[in-house]
């Protein structure tokens, strides 16, 4: 009897809208035996659009709003914690990955909100948050919504607080800062294919956009955004006061730690 082939495993990349998850799971798609999602009839080929296991539609996860509905954060204490749902997730995405690939990408915003829900479903699985400095996303998805941007900013913060409260939970993390990535591509990469144990050496399309938010109206800052580093002037970028990764094998946390 032919041996069976190991359940590929997956790396869910989430963040806020505006905040790069697009060009992150990109770059981590580019690694040698990852698949990421396509050809898929769904916004930004994005995975929570491809099942019916968690309902989601275009009001499940609206831009600049989705973290304030209690429903979007899902948990091991969620009803969907279940083999089931599991299954139908697995079979939902299975077509829209290359078969050859032993390592899944999948982006959809709303991933800040579920890591622990999908670790009890996938138990191999590992988590990319991307985050951006809060007025450049509150800004970015004002173009898409009409709340304004001190309300914007209050998503963003509310979306952190539980990513925050989310960590001690999670077995592998790996948290990205778009303005590290965009101020040093080869170290950030680095950093990114060593939590996902494949090199990832194409930086090409990287570029810093904060800029074009820069200027306006002062937007006090939430204490969760001071403790990620982030600062008044959106160019100056501090020290992170929590850690910023975890992986449960020590040789990939060491060659990560190497690199902060």
């Amino acid at each position: 009897m032919p041996a069976l082939s190991p359940a590929p495993r997956y790396v869910f990349v989430g963040g806020l809208h505006r905040s790069g998850t697009s060009m992150v799971a990109a770059l981590i798609a580019k690694a040698p035996g990852v698949g990421a999602i396509g050809g898929a009839p769904v916004p930004e080929q994005e995975g929570v659009y491809l099942q019916g296991a968690i309902p989601h539609t275009a009001r499940h996860g609206i831009p600049g709003a989705f973290a304030f509905d209690p429903d979007q954060h899902l948990t091991e204490a969620s009803a969907y914690n279940s083999a089931e749902v599991e299954a139908r997730l697995s079979a939902s995405w299975d077509r829209w990955y290359p078969p050859e690939a032993t390592l899944r990408v999948e982006k959809s915003p709303v991933n800040l909100l579920r890591s622990r829900l999908y670790q009890q479903l996938f138990p191999t699985a590992s988590f990319v948050f991307v985050v951006r400095h809060p007025v450049v996303v509150a800004r970015a998805t004002s173009k898409w919504s009409e709340a304004p941007v001190a309300r914007l900013v209050e998503h963003w913060d509310a979306a952190h607080r539980l990513l925050l409260a989310d960590l001690p939970y999670l077995h592998n993390y790996l948290i990205v800062r778009y303005e590290d990535l965009v101020a040093d591509p080869a170290r950030a990469l680095a950093r990114i294919g060593g939590f996902i144990d494949r090199p990832i050496g194409d930086a090409s399309g990287i570029e810093d956009r904060n800029s074009g938010y820069a200027g306006g109206d002062r937007i006090a800052l939430p204490d969760v955004a001071r403790r990620l580093g982030y600062r008044d002037d959106i160019a100056a970028i501090a020290a992170p006061e929590i850690a910023m990764h975890r992986h449960c094998l020590s040789e990939i946390r060491s060659r990560i730690d190497r690199l902060d």
